[in-house]
C-alpha cells in the first residue's frame, strides 16, 4: 500500500513531480488550509509538507494518527510544533541551506533601497513629480554595518557588505574570535554594535530571548541616524518602539520584510512612515530558492517514508532502530546537557569536550555528541540547528569538538561529562540516567546536585547561609511561580553553593532581578529546556 503524502502549501512543480514519480507514494495537494481544516483531514496521511503559511500546532499533530514525517520547505520551524511531533514519534525536518543566498541578497537589496530611498523616489516619479533634491541618499562605502547573528545568512550578508567597502562589526556569542578574523569581521558585543553601526541588520531566530531584543532601550543607545533592517523573523524588533524612534528622529529609516503579525493589518503603524520600506516576507522568494527547497524537502520526505534514510531531521538522529533504542536516553541527556551548559555559561564557546563513562562506551557515540552540539548551539542559532548540521555549524564557528571514552571509576556507573570553554573560562556539567533511564544532572562544576533537566529551571549561585531557601520560596510564591523541585550543592558548610530550582513557568525579568538581590545570592539565571 502506498504512503499518503499531503502537500499543504504551494510547492514548486518540480518538487511535486518528484514526489509523484515515487511508486510508493500517493500525493494529494491541498493548500490554503486553516489549522482546523488540516486537523480534520490529517488522519490518513503519513507525510506532510508545508511552507510558512500552513500552521501545524499540537492540535493537528494530536489527530495525525498515521503521520511519520513533517517536511518544512524552508528553514524556520516556528509554524510547526516540533515538541508535540517528537512526543508522538513524528520526524520533523527542514531544509536549512536552501534559501541562504536568496535571503542574504534580499537583505542587501533592502539595505541599498533604504540607503538610496529607491521605493520612495519611484513612487514620487510615478505620481508625476521630478524631485531629485528630495531623495538624496547615503553611500554604503565607508559606513559601518552591524550584524546581529553570524550564521549562514549573516555571513553571506557580511561578504556582500564588504564588497561595498563597508566596515562590518557583529555580535554572535557562538562565533569564535578565530573564525571572525578569517571572515575579516570585528566580533564585539551588542553595546558596541548599537553605538557604532550606521546600519544594523538582524539574523537570529525568534526565541523567547530574541523577541523584542531591539526595543526602545536598545534604540536609545544606538548611533543617531541609524537604519534598521529585519529580514529574519517578525518580533525581533519591537515595531511600536521602532515607530516611536523613527518619529523622534533617532532612527533614520527601516527596511522590514517580516512582521509580528503576518499578514500585517492594512493600517500597520509603520506603513504611514515615509522612512520605512517593506516587503511581504520575500526573503526566500526567488525562483532558485523555491526550486531548491521544494526538490530537497520532497527528496527528504520520500526517503524517510520509503526507508532510504533520514536527513536534516531536527528532532532525531539517523540510527537503526536497535541502536536508537539503546542510545535514545543518552541522546536526550546529551542535548539537555548541551543546552544547559550553553545557557549557563554565557560565553562564546570555543571548545566542547564530551567524555563518556559506562555502558554507552560500547557503542558509536557520535549521535550523542551531535545531540550535545545541537544543545550547545541551539539557544543562539535557533531551529536551523539539527543532528545533521550541528557539526558543520560548529566547524563554521570555529568550535573545537573533543570526544573521549573513559573506563575510570566515577561516582556513577554511567556518565556523560560535558565541558565548554573559551579563553580560560570553563564550565563543566555531568549527567546520568536514573533507574528508569531518565536524564538527571548530577554535577555542575564542583557541586554535586540531583536535578531533572526539563522545562524551566532557576539556577542560583549563592553563599551557603541560612534563610535563602525561605526567602526564595516566599518571593516565587508571591509571584505565583510554583516550585516543582529543588536541589542544593555546596563545596563546604558556609562556603559557595549552587541551588537548582525546577519551576512550572518562566520567571519574569523583574522577578529574576529580585532573586539576584536576595541576601547571599551571587548570581541567578533562568534556563529553558
Amino acid at each position: 500500500m502506498s504512503a499518503k503524502v499531503l502537500v499543504a502549501d504551494q510547492l514548486s512543480e518540480d518538487g511535486v513531480k518528484l514526489l509523484q514519480s515515487e511508486p510508493g507514494l500517493q500525493v494529494d495537494i491541498k493548500s490554503g488550509l486553516s489549522s482546523q481544516q488540516l486537523a480534520e483531514i490529517i488522519a490518513p496521511y503519513e507525510g506532510l509538507i508545508v511552507r510558512s503559511a500552513t500552521k501545524v500546532p499540537a492540535e493537528v499533530i494530536q489527530r495525525a494518527d498515521h503521520l511519520k514525517v513533517i517536511g518544512r520547505a524552508g528553514v524556520g520551524l516556528d509554524n510547526v510544533d516540533a515538541e508535540a511531533a517528537t512526543k508522538r514519534g513524528i520526524i520533523v525536518m527542514n531544509v536549512p541551506a536552501g534559501n541562504t543566498i536568496s535571503t542574504a541578497e534580499h537583505t542587501v537589496s533592502m539595505i541599498l533601497a533604504l540607503a538610496r530611498r529607491i521605493p520612495q523616489a519611484y513612487a514620487s516619479l510615478r505620481s508625476g513629480k521630478w524631485e531629485r533634491s528630495k531623495f538624496v541618499g547615503t553611500e554604503l562605502f565607508g559606513k559601518t554595518l552591524g550584524i546581529i547573528g553570524l550564521g549562514k545568512i549573516g555571513t553571506e550578508v557580511a561578504k556582500r557588505a564588504q564588497s561595498f567597502g563597508m566596515r562590518v562589526i557583529a555580535f554572535d556569542p557562538f562565533l569564535s574570535t578565530e573564525r571572525a578574523q578569517q571572515l575579516e569581521i570585528q566580533l564585539t558585543d551588542l553595546k558596541q554594535v548599537y553605538a557604532e553601526a550606521d546600519i544594523i541588520t538582524v539574523h537570529t531566530p525568534l526565541t523567547a530571548e530574541t523577541r523584542h531584543m531591539i526595543g526602545a532601550k536598545e534604540m536609545a543607545s544606538m548611533k543617531p541616524g541609524v537604519r534598521l533592517v529585519n529580514c529574519a523573523r517578525g518580533g525581533i524588533i519591537d515595531e511600536e518602539a521602532l515607530r516611536a524612534a523613527i518619529l523622534s528622529g533617532k532612527v533614520a529609516g527601516a527596511a522590514i520584510d517580516v512582521f509580528e503579525q503576518e499578514p500585517p493589518p492594512k493600517d500597520h503603524a509603520l506603513f504611514s512612515l515615509d522612512q520605512v520600506i517593506a516587503t511581504p516576507h520575500l526573503g526566500a522568494s526567488t525562483e532558485e530558492a523555491q526550486l531548491n527547497v521544494a526538490i530537497e524537502v520532497a527528496r527528504q520526505v520520500a526517503d524517510a517514508l520509503l526507508g532510504r534514510g533520514i536527513r536534516n531531521a531536527v528532532n532525531m538522529p539517523s540510527l537503526d532502530q536497535q541502536t536508537l533504542k539503546v542510545l535514545q536516553p543518552y541522546i536526550i541527556l546529551g542535548e539537555k546537557l548541551g543546552s544547559l551548559a550553553s545557557q549557563l555559561a554565557g560565553i562564546s564557546v570555543a571548545e566542547v569536550r564530551v567524555t563518556y563513562v559506562g555502558e554507552v562506551t560500547a557503542h558509536d557515540t557520535s549521535a550523542v555528541t551531535l545531540a550535545v552540539l545541537k544543545g550547545v548551539l541551539e539557544p543562539m542559532v535557533g531551529e536551523s540547528v539539527n543532528y545533521v548540521n550541528a557539526s558543520l555549524i560548529a566547524a563554521e564557528r570555529g568550535v573545537r569538538v573533543i570526544e573521549a571514552k573513559s573506563s575510570r571509576m566515577e561516582e556513577f556507573a554511567n556518565l556523560l561529562a560535558l565541558e565548554v570553554s573559551n579563553d580560560g573560562t570553563r564550565l563543566s556539567i555531568q549527567g546520568t540516567l536514573s533507574a528508569r533511564r531518565e536524564p538527571r544532572i548530577v554535577k555542575i562544576d564542583r557541586y554535586l546536585v540531583e536535578a531533572v533537566p526539563t522545562g524551566f529551571m532557576l539556577i542560583i549561585k549563592n553563599q551557603d547561609k541560612p534563610g535563602l531557601i525561605g526567602q526564595l520560596g516566599t518571593l516565587l510564591g508571591e509571584s505565583q511561580i510554583n516550585i516543582a523541585g529543588m536541589t542544593n550543592g555546596r563545596d563546604e558548610p558556609g562556603g559557595r553553593a549552587i541551588t537548582v530550582v525546577n519551576i512550572d513557568q518562566p520567571v519574569p525579568s523583574n522577578v529574576l532581578e529580585k532573586v539576584k538581590k536576595l541576601q547571599h545570592v551571587l548570581d541567578a539565571k533562568l534556563i529553558r529546556l
